[in-house]
């Protein structure tokens, strides 16, 4: 299967402003290709990758595309696959600008050819990247098999290569455990049905008020009009809040992986909600005509939402499945919440607050959140007993059946 492997680079002074500025030719090369696809089809036309290749390899020749050259052309050629696998998935429409400052720079190499690492000591290797020479990395953990990919990354600051490698590790079968209801939730990250209640804080309370006082030192910053000005002092705050948020980064992932280990282990179905959590967490803003409602209140449960990482969490939980033969099942989340999970009836006063389920009909009381999880792992199951493995299926256990003539 194919798996990642991370590890801190180190590099020198002149890599690191080299990086930089491959970073943001790959990143103008996004860009302009963007837009070029946008006005062909505004003309009714489309641009295929080969033709827009085609195209960068002749602007190299022009004297004023020149930087085109200073990076490595598997990068830019690895762009614009990129660039056209996201338009053909999402609509040219719904694909972003890549920002100068919203932006981390990244590019990959898509050649294992010309990716070689080798192992210095026991915390040092080394990785040969075109146009970089020898670069050294943390030696973390081994590599574990074949190289596909590099890609190199800036996270907080800080300088990463990320291997794709094929470990050679077949799916594993079905482990034979019991099944379990997962529910993520914005008081506890993760509730079970077997009532284990999983959660840490991935910000202390001083890292908390530092990220307020660094987010108003920048909201400062910005001109009348709501445009950045660029400035030395800009650029540090920009960085220490990059630093702060990386960390948070890093623990919310650790914790992800941690819990959905666990989980794979020790069962062999896990059943989860069908969130569109990109859907959940769009604005209430509204517009000036039709002003949102509930504005403020909304904007925390989205930050609740996306500070418990639930979209992350179901990505390692799904890939840990893989190798512990464990199967990830989406269920219909509508009125798992509101469900009593002894009598199944549905109430939205049952749900007395965040923490707390009280049935107005026959009176069952349990942790609000494992409520929700035993419902999302009866719902798992009914799934599985008709044969399913996903959320939009059948409707019926079974074929009617025929009525005799």
């Amino acid at each position: 299967m194919l798996t990642g492997r991370r590890y801190l680079l180190a590099f020198t002074d002149e890599q690191a402003a080299y990086a930089e500025a491959v970073g943001a030719v790959c990143r103008a090369v996004w860009n302009t290709a963007l837009e070029q696809r946008r006005v062909y089809r505004r003309r009714g036309a489309f641009i295929s990758y080969v033709e827009q290749a085609r195209q960068m390899a002749e602007a190299k020749k022009d004297p004023d595309c020149g930087w085109l050259a200073d990076a490595p052309s598997h990068t830019l050629q690895q762009t614009l696959r990129d660039l056209d696998r996201a338009c053909r998935t999402h609509g040219m429409w719904k694909v972003r600008w890549r920002s100068k400052t919203r932006t981390a720079p990244s590019f990959r190499f898509p050649d294992p050819k010309h990716i070689a690492v080798r192992r210095l000591n026991r915390r040092w290797g080394e990785v040969r990247l075109p146009k970089f020479g020898p670069v050294r990395f943390r030696w973390t953990r081994p590599l574990g098999g074949s190289i596909r990919n590099a890609t190199v990354s800036r996270d907080g600051g800080r300088w990463y290569v990320s291997f794709c490698v094929e470990d050679g590790v077949a799916e594993a079968a079905g482990n034979g455990r019991p099944p379990v209801g997962v529910d993520r939730g914005v008081a506890v990250a993760v509730a079970t049905s077997d009532g284990g209640l999983h959660d840490r804080a991935f910000a202390t309370p001083g890292e908390t008020a530092r990220l307020k006082r660094l987010q108003q030192r920048l909201s400062r910053s910005l001109c009348t009009d709501g445009r950045n000005r660029r400035s030395n002092r800009r650029d540090a705050v920009r960085a220490q809040f990059g630093r702060l948020n990386s960390r948070i980064r890093a623990r919310r992932a650790d914790f992800a992986a941690q819990t959905a280990v666990r989980l794979v282990r020790e069962h062999g179905l896990v059943a989860v909600e069908d969130l569109r959590v990109t859907t959940m967490t769009a604005s209430a803003r509204g517009t000036a005509e039709q002003p949102g409602r509930n504005v403020r209140q909304k904007a925390g449960l989205n930050r609740a939402i996306l500070g418990k990482g639930w979209g992350g969490f179901l990505l390692t939980l799904q890939h840990a499945a893989r190798y512990h033969g464990a199967t990830v099942v989406k269920v219909n989340p509508a009125y798992t919440s509101q469900t009593c999970n002894s009598c199944r009836h549905i109430a939205r006063d049952s749900r007395e607050s965040q923490a707390v389920f009280r049935c107005v009909a026959c009176g069952h009381q349990d942790n609000a959140d494992v409520n929700a999880a035993k419902n999302i792992l009866a719902a798992g199951l009914a799934v599985t007993g008709r044969g399913d493995l996903a959320t939009g299926r059948s409707a019926k256990r079974q074929p009617p059946e025929r009525r005799s003539a």
